[in-house]
């Protein structure tokens, strides 16, 4: 458990500081590993800020919104500590925001906590985020919302036994329990677990020990980047894809370009996910147009969609408190918060700040001769089963 110590300079500070209502700039501390191994996912975030800023200007309620950026470099704790006290302390932040990775939400928690900051999560999903500071909101998604409610559709669906696949570490540990819990509570049968290396797994043996236990279905989560086509291709080998096995995972496994990185192996995959690209909604086609506009062509993800919407609960609180950016102005004004996003309906659960959204089964089918993510079913107003 990391130990947190927040500086005695910081009570000082803020003792010292001026009124947020009497400022004109309303500045904002974004904390994102913007170089090293997840400098893709920070950036892809970061553009979904930026489009937002981009189509709403950058003053609301007659203040000017001022980003100040720091980067871990992480996943980092204890540096994502450090700069949300000097954003507080040093820069005047208002707001820190941000936060790819679950330690670095974990690590800037108790600055938020002791400075009455407000803190919005952008994409770390592990479920206990928002218990961590009572003025913390999250406009991403938790692990446990999207695969519970796949287990439990799953089983609804006509698999009786599964098989769950997971990478070894937090996330997939997440994942790996709550599709269980899903499924098992809906009346399914787990027929064995396995977890693989974080980094560079050979699958081949883990994938033989799936094979031996033979399930209808086997349920995958892995990270981003090379592994989902790695994956997809050990379980195509030993004949585990779908239509003979069913393959379930979280959407980061049918990810544009792990799709065309797994090309056939990939049809017939059933991903979860809050936010589908291919979702065919005004709003949605709006925010990918202009998002592929604005990145030479690169499409939004979910870090995008989890930045985007950041910006926009910020705003939006903003405007209820007249542009006051005191913590607890503004978190009054973001629970129960609802708008309608291009990833569809969603609020902040008043009770939790938690984010409260529409679950996408998808299944990875060929569309005008392109294999893609189709939406095939959607749960409605899922909150967090674990809070």
């Amino acid at each position: 458990m990391l130990t947190h110590r927040i500086t005695a300079a910081l009570g000082l500070a803020l003792a010292m500081s001026t009124s947020a209502l009497a400022q004109e700039t309303v500045k904002i501390g974004v904390i994102l590993p913007y170089s090293g191994p997840f400098a893709d996912a920070a950036n892809q975030l970061q553009a979904g800020i930026d489009l937002y800023i981009a189509k709403h200007g950058d003053t609301v309620a007659g203040k000017k919104i001022e980003l100040i950026k720091k980067d871990t470099g992480g996943p980092a704790a204890d540096v994502a500590q450090r700069m949300a006290q000097e954003l507080v302390v040093r820069d005047g932040a208002d707001i820190i925001a941000g936060f790819a990775l679950t330690p670095e939400a974990l690590g800037a928690a108790p600055v938020a906590d002791e400075a009455q900051k407000l803190m919005v999560v952008m994409n770390a999903a592990t479920s206990m985020v928002t218990e961590q500071s009572d003025y913390i909101v999250r406009t991403s998604v938790t692990i446990p919302q999207v695969n519970y409610a796949l287990g439990k559709w799953a089983h609804e669906n006509g698999v009786k036994q599964a098989y769950t696949l997971v990478s070894d570490y937090g996330p997939g540990h997440d994942a790996e329990k709550s599709f269980a819990a899903g499924f098992t509570e809906a009346g399914g049968t787990m027929l064995g677990s396995d977890r693989t290396p974080v980094a560079n797994p050979d699958f081949s043996a883990f994938v033989q020990r799936v094979k031996d236990a033979n399930p209808e279905a086997v349920y995958i989560f892995v990270p981003g980047g090379a592994q989902p086509a790695a994956i997809g291709k050990a379980l195509a080998d030993r004949g585990l894809n779908p239509p003979a096995t069913q393959v379930f995972a979280q959407g980061e496994l049918t990810h544009p370009e792990a799709l065309e990185s797994m090309g056939e192996t990939a049809r017939g995959i059933i991903t979860t996910f809050h936010y589908t690209l291919e979702r065919d909604d005004p709003l949605n086609k709006e925010f990918v147009e202009g998002y592929t506009a604005a990145n030479n062509g690169r499409e939004p993800d979910l870090f995008s969609i989890g930045g985007y919407d950041g910006m926009h609960l910020i705003y939006e609180a903003l405007k209820k408190t007249n542009g006051d950016a005191s913590g607890d102005a503004l978190l009054e004004a973001a629970k129960g918060m609802s708008w309608d996003s291009p990833r569809g309906p969603m609020s902040i659960d008043p009770e939790t700040r938690d984010v409260v959204q529409t679950v996408y089964i998808r299944e990875v089918q060929e569309v005008d001769g392109k294999l893609q993510n189709v939406v095939i079913h959607e749960i409605a107003n899922v909150k967090d089963p674990l809070h």
